[in-house]
């Protein structure tokens, strides 16, 4: 299942950048990864209300990743139907509706998971995280597969796709039943609907979790969205136009989610060794070794930045993205898990990632597009990148001043 998860997303997310600058679209970038953000802000919580309550968590599964493949199929058919002429708007609706469906199966697929560990008599702790490995792998699996197929500038990205999604709905089909919450008579609006999950704001440690995974996820997307587009521009540069990493970005930028399955398997040592705000703001920095690595490297003599780069990527994104999962589920009642999840995705991938992206856009078309010759681009991207690892910093920072919760398990 977290194999074929993540393999979707591998499909287009790193590469989908470039796709959009191939055909003049490179000032919506920011919008369309935006877009993955804005659906976020409620459709994982929708979905988890949905799999608390009324539908088995693995059957919903299946039927958004159905849903997902549909859209971004009628999305990959349209644009290579109409080439170069393919208007954006609906391009973008038909994208829209895919990751509408798509976004929520992250949460529910970490539900399902915990669900049938725990089960099964497993400390989630210590059992999902080499489990989770599987969907990285997944992953770059399919980013590579787009690559050296060549699909990494066109819309084939989006059949790849779609092939994945319609394999893992029928597969989720035949997963074991998750359990929805028991009916206990009358209940209230509020909990029929499933908004007691938002009442863990009302706790200031789990207040403060969330709005800085908020401020957190503002850097999620960003790498996803332009360092495609970033290494790829170094073709433009004499010097830099035959080196590997201006030729394969997507290969290079694999080297990310490689570190991210070592990464996870450290996650269940380092949270019982440090506690959750250590793990995170180990994150933290990272995000700014990230960005600055990028700033400062190139694909020629300083491609060693940009490998290092994506090694620190692996504990950047686990260290908070599946450690930040981990502490919801172990910090939330069972009767909410699918909810509380929904919660960590609006905050981090819906609200986070949203501002990220379009504020990332608004920085890289002042910097970067605003110029036409490559030197000066490349001198832009280089510039931008420093700006992201200043915030990154700053968030850094404030979180080690003022979040003083240590990890607890209460299950």
């Amino acid at each position: 299942m977290n194999f074929l998860q993540f393999g979707v997303w591998g499909a287009y997310l790193t590469s989908m950048g470039s796709y959009l600058a191939s055909t003049s679209l490179a000032s919506y970038i920011g919008i369309f990864y935006a877009m993955q953000g804005v659906v976020s802000i409620f459709m994982p919580a929708i979905m988890g209300i949905i799999a608390d309550r009324w539908v088995p968590a693995q059957r919903l599964l299946g039927v958004c990743h159905l849903l997902a493949a549909l859209f971004i199929g009628a999305a990959g058919y349209y644009a290579l139907s109409g080439g170069a002429e393919s208007s954006v708007v609906p391009l973008f609706i038909l994208y829209t509706l895919s990751v509408a469906f798509y976004m929520p199966t992250i949460a529910l697929s970490y539900s399902v998971a915990y669900t049938l560990l725990e089960r099964c008599g497993e400390d989630t702790v210590v059992a999902f995280p080499p489990i989770r490995v599987w969907g990285t792998v997944g992953f770059i699996c399919s980013m590579l597969a787009c690559d050296f197929l060549g699909f990494q500038h066109s819309a084939m990205q989006f059949i790849q796709s779609a092939v994945i999604g319609a394999t893992l709905a029928l597969y989720c089909f035949s997963l074991p039943a998750c359990p929805t919450a028991e009916d206990s008579g009358r209940r209230g609006v509020a909990e029929a609907l499933g908004v007691r999950a938002f009442a863990l704001f009302k706790e200031r440690r789990m207040a403060l979790f969330f709005i800085f995974s908020m401020l957190l996820g503002v850097s999620l997307q960003i790498t996803n969205g332009f360092a495609n587009p970033f290494i790829s521009s170094f073709k433009g540069i004499p010097e830099f136009a035959s080196t590997f990493g201006a030729n394969h970005a997507n290969a290079l930028i694999s080297l990310s989610q490689i570190s991210e399955t070592l990464c996870i398997l450290l996650i269940p040592f380092c949270l019982k060794r440090f506690g959750i705000k250590y793990v995170m703001l180990i994150a933290m920095v990272a995000w700014v070794l990230r960005f600055g690595l990028f700033g400062l490297g190139n694909p020629g003599g300083g491609v060693w930045m940009f490998v290092l780069s994506m090694i620190v990527y692996g504990i950047a994104f686990d260290f908070f993205n599946i450690s930040g999962s981990l502490y919801v589920n172990e910090q939330t009642d069972d009767s909410i898990r699918s909810s509380a999840q929904g919660l960590f995705m609006i905050m981090t991938n819906g609200i986070g990632a949203t501002i990220g992206t379009l504020s990332a856009q608004v920085v890289v078309n002042r910097f970067v597009y605003s110029q036409t010759d490559g030197v000066a681009q490349i001198a832009g991207w280089q510039s931008s990148w420093l700006i992201f690892a200043a915030y990154s910093m700053v968030v850094a920072v404030l979180f080690a001043l003022l979040f003083k919760n240590r990890y607890v398990q209460t299950k």
